[in-house]
């Protein structure tokens, strides 16, 4: 794409500019504040609406010496330009305010801005206008491809990576492998993970092994520390036969002091005592079930008086409740009774009152004395009449209720006099319970021995006790013997549980040694698994560095000038990710303003030929730069020139141009 011409009229303060091209480089010169910036800007908003600063809101319109925008004005930018294809295209826009004169005003009212746009000099809306200028460049492409500072300044790292990775394309890990012999190895132990997600792998595994390594020194510590002492151990071979012996020995004199024990006259006394015992708890057997009988008939008139005495107790209750039902009645019939006496003495205490109209109700005049006596005695009448028949219906109803209570009072006597009857039956089944009771424990209490009841049960008492002596004079002559093999016996206890215990240690001993031995074996091995690791982990760094160095050299292959440092690496050795411009080693941030012009030219052209898409590239203080870099789109050259007041325009063939801003 170039620019064939580019005309502003009444745009940041130039009132009137045209900048003709003919489709060349061109640089123009001028003074600070002549203007310069601005056409990069007005040229920008032609096709984005934003200024050459990526700012959307910025001030369009002229001001006036105050600051204050001329109003009135019509803001235009106009360019005619040349595409890749050699087609032309012709843009416009007009920015002016908007005046609205409202329903009743004389004057016109400001009420915003409007924005025209043209397309080869038809009037079209803007959406269809946005629409073209995307058919010829995407805007972020073209603010990369037009501003040699925007790569650099403008992007975040990371993007400028992913654009360096898109133009160039990344280096597989195949290829990395291929390059070096001793990355061979690699593609076995990689399987399906990435350098990455190994390293990952091979870091955790690190630290799980390093922990292991630190414990197992401390647990050989402890085992050791734990082994028991067998110094005192002369013949580990022999302990388990030593063990067998000892207990033959011991169980042969258990069975002598049983033999010792069971003698045959202490065992027939043990016998017929146990004959005897068993005689007189038959005894007492019988004696029990004879006592049960007495008690068990006096149990069941117990059980028959105490039944009586809750039917007694229940019958109680309800004839107390029927007693209290019947007193709150009378008491509400005597309420009612007495409200009725009240009634009574009011409807009999009444007196006559005759109010009569003495003037006749239809002509007014007043009514003959004989009517209005004859008018009197009827109402008189009326009220003595009505006056009796209330007196008559109370007395009526006072006679009633006297009836329903004489009723209820003559039935509250027979149910109080029920239940004085019921209370002296509750009280006599309460005396004669006590005195079953009194009798059953008068019987339990002096039941007596069986003796009393059999004649045999004393003598075989007699007996057992004599026979309890014999016994005891049979053992005391085999307590000695028994004394001396109960010694002998519990001197081969404690050596069979001396040795016992022995053996246990030995065991303990030997399975510490043992255990020792599994966390040396144990040791050895995660020290060989740590050394392989730490194997595969320099071979992923060699992968890296191989990676790095193949992937820079591609990309900076791409570039005349600018070289791209991709990886860093950081404090433990290890490699991050970056983009860092440089130039013959110096970062783009050290650069002068000419070198790093100049990089960012060397950029714009490697990427317009990736994109296949050249728009003019504008240079801002272009002055700076002695050998500027040729680049495949148009240059617009922006020269500072303090001689210059007014904007002078140099076509390439330095073929002089002036045009002023008017």
């Amino acid at each position: 794409m170039k620019i064939k011409s580019l005309i502003l009229r009444n745009f940041k303060g130039i009132r009137n500019f045209e900048l003709n091209t003919d489709g060349k480089d061109v640089s123009i010169m001028g003074d600070n504040a002549t203007g310069k910036t601005t056409l990069a800007d007005a040229f920008m908003w032609l096709l984005f609406d934003k200024d050459s600063n990526n700012r959307k809101d910025f001030q369009i319109k002229t001001l006036k010496p105050d600051g204050e925008p001329e109003h009135g004005l019509e803001h235009t930018v106009e360019a005619i330009l040349e595409l890749d294809d050699g087609q032309q295209i012709a843009l416009k826009k007009v920015y002016q305010e908007k005046w609205t004169k409202k329903r009743g005003s004389a004057t016109a009212e400001f009420t915003g801005h409007t924005t025209d746009h043209y397309i080869d000099g038809v009037p079209v809306q803007k959406k269809e206008y946005d629409a073209r200028i995307a058919e010829i460049a995407d805007e972020n492409i073209f603010r990369l491809l037009t501003d040699p500072r925007y790569f650099n300044e403008v992007l975040h790292w990371q993007k400028r990576r992913e654009l360096l990775l898109e133009v160039c394309g990344d280096v597989s890990d195949a290829e990395v492998i291929a390059s070096k012999k001793e990355l061979s190895k690699l593609a076995d132990i990689l399987g399906n993970r990435t350098i990455e997600q190994h390293r990952k792998v091979i870091q955790a595994r690190r630290t799980e092994i390093n922990k292991e390594l630190e414990k197992i020194p401390v647990r050989i510590d402890e085992v050791k520390l734990g082994l028991p002492d067998i110094s005192d151990i002369t013949n580990p071979d022999e302990l388990s036969n030593d063990i067998t012996k000892l207990r033959e020995e011991l169980r042969a004199k258990q069975e002598e002091l049983a033999q010792v024990r069971a003698g045959g006259q202490v065992a027939e006394k043990t016998k017929e005592l146990r004959l005897i015992e068993g005689q007189i708890l038959d005894l007492r057997n019988k004696h029990r079930q004879a006592l049960d009988e007495k008690v068990g008939e006096k149990s069941r008139e117990l059980s028959l008086i105490q039944s009586g005495m809750y039917k007694l107790r229940a019958d109680i209750n309800a004839k107390n409740d029927v007693i209290k039902s019947y007193e709150a009645e009378i008491k509400s019939l005597e309420a009612k009774m007495e409200n009725l006496r009240n009634k009574w003495r009011e409807v009999n205490a009444e007196q006559f009152e005759f109010n009569q109209d003495t003037n006749c109700p239809t002509c007014g005049q007043p009514l003959p004395a004989e009517q209005i006596e004859i008018a009197r005695e009827k109402a008189l009448a009326d009220f003595n009449r009505t006056k009796a028949e209330k007196l008559e219906s109370i007395n009526a109803e006072g006679k009633r209720l006297a009836g329903v209570k004489q009723t209820m009072e003559q039935n509250l006597a027979a149910a109080s006099e029920a239940l004085e009857k019921a209370k002296v039956n509750l009280a006599e089944l309460e005396q004669n319970e006590a005195a079953l009771k009194a009798e059953i424990d008068y019987i339990m209490q002096n039941a007596g021995e069986p003796t009393e009841i059999f004649a045999e049960y004393a003598p075989m008492q007699e007996r057992i006790a004599r026979i309890r002596k014999e016994i005891a004079n049979m053992q005391a002559d085999s307590n000695t013997a028994i004394m001396a093999i109960q010694k002998e016996i519990d001197t081969l206890t404690d050596a069979i549980t001396a040795l016992e215990q022995a053996a246990a240690r030995l065991e303990a001993w030997e399975s510490g040694l043992n255990r020792i031995e599994e966390l040396k074996a144990e040791e050895r091995k995660l020290a060989t698994e740590f050394e392989e690791l730490e194997q595969q982990l320099y071979l992923t760094e060699e992968f890296i560095r191989a990676k790095v160095r193949l992937l820079e050299d591609k990309i900076n292959s791409k570039f005349k000038m600018a070289r791209f440092k991709l990886f860093e690496v950081q404090v433990n050795g290890a490699l991050a990710e970056c983009c860092e411009t440089t130039f013959n080693g110096v970062p783009y941030g050290n650069l002068n303003n000419g070198a790093r012009l100049n990089i960012g030219l060397d950029i714009i052209n490697t990427l317009a030929e990736h994109f296949g898409f050249a728009p003019p590239v504008w240079l801002d203080n272009a002055e700076s730069v002695v050998n500027i870099l040729p680049t495949k789109g148009q240059q617009i050259r922006l020269v500072v020139s303090e001689k210059d007041k007014k904007l002078r325009v140099e076509l390439a063939e330095n073929k002089e141009s002036i045009k002023e801003a008017v």
